[in-house]
């Protein structure tokens, strides 16, 4: 299997919503963003997987040298043999890919955050930089197309957390900041066990009116340059902004069930997009 054979088969096969996306790049870029994806799949895995933290914090640490090896011209990993001719040509920089490694490791030893200031630390790392390298690699020609790109991954980061209460409670973590769940009068306890209640909901509803708040904050930092180019996380937007509605409308079931949408809308969005360029 050739690195490119690789890294497609690992982004096609995670279901990931951000892979309808890529369908519609030209050759080069799309080569560029599913290695891209296919290293934050690798990173974020050792963390979701590896039940052992030191054994997780080893491979981490692995990852870290491996990026610092790759670009002195010695990778070893299929994913960034793919990655790495890509780097130079769309700016893609060793700290980036650090970046997302430091957000992986942080969930190693922190399952809660003190506040959202707290909380968009982490976000920046595991999705503000992603959005950055992306609109990279989409094509990027004006400055504000960068802080577009961090409001946005934020943005995607709150729907993932959102939609991921449940799941992360079985894990232990808990991302809704403590600050916040002593202001809905929410306890830890109850997260963790799964316990709904109309606080929660509540609780819920604050999150979601706070990640549609960031969504609009980002579109609007979108320069009018660049719309045509950044396509593909505007069909992200589309996609999770549709993926909040749902799960707004069933009444937030995320301690018990996980909300998704089906490949054929998550399609027929990315392709609404591409076609009308609009949501």
């Amino acid at each position: 299997m050739t690195p490119q054979e690789y890294v497609q088969q690992k982004a096609s096969s995670s279901g990931s919503s951000f892979y309808y996306a890529f369908l519609f790049l030209p050759p080069a870029r799309r080569a560029a963003i599913t290695a891209f994806y296919a290293f934050c799949r690798e990173v974020d895995d050792v963390v979701d997987e590896v039940s052992d933290p030191s054994v997780a914090a080893q491979k981490l640490a692995w990852w870290h040298q491996e990026v610092i090896q790759s670009f002195e011209g010695a990778a070893h990993h299929p994913v960034m043999q793919a990655l790495l001719p890509c780097c130079s040509e769309f700016g893609i920089q060793a700290h980036h890919l650090l970046c997302v490694i430091e957000g992986c490791q942080m969930d190693l030893v922190q399952t809660r955050y003190l506040d959202f200031e707290a909380l968009s630390r982490y976000c920046y790392l595991v999705a503000s930089v992603v959005g950055e390298v992306s609109s990279l690699i989409f094509g990027s020609s004006h400055p504000n197309t960068t802080e577009y790109a961090h409001r946005l991954g934020l943005a995607f980061q709150l729907t993932n957390i959102i939609r991921d209460v449940g799941e992360d409670a079985l894990r232990g973590r808990i991302y809704i900041p403590i600050s916040e769940l002593q202001q809905f009068d929410v306890k830890a306890h109850e997260i963790l066990q799964r316990i709904p209640s109309e606080r929660f909901t509540a609780l819920m509803q604050f999150q979601c009116d706070r990640a549609r708040s960031i969504y609009t904050q980002a579109l609007s930092l979108l320069p009018a340059q660049d719309k045509r180019s950044q396509k593909p996380g505007l069909m992200m937007a589309s996609i999770y902004s549709k993926l909040l509605d749902e799960i707004e409308s069933s009444g937030f079931p995320v301690l018990k069930e996980r909300v998704a949408l089906t490949p054929l809308r998550k399609f027929w969005l990315a392709w609404r997009v591409q076609a009308l360029g609009r949501f």
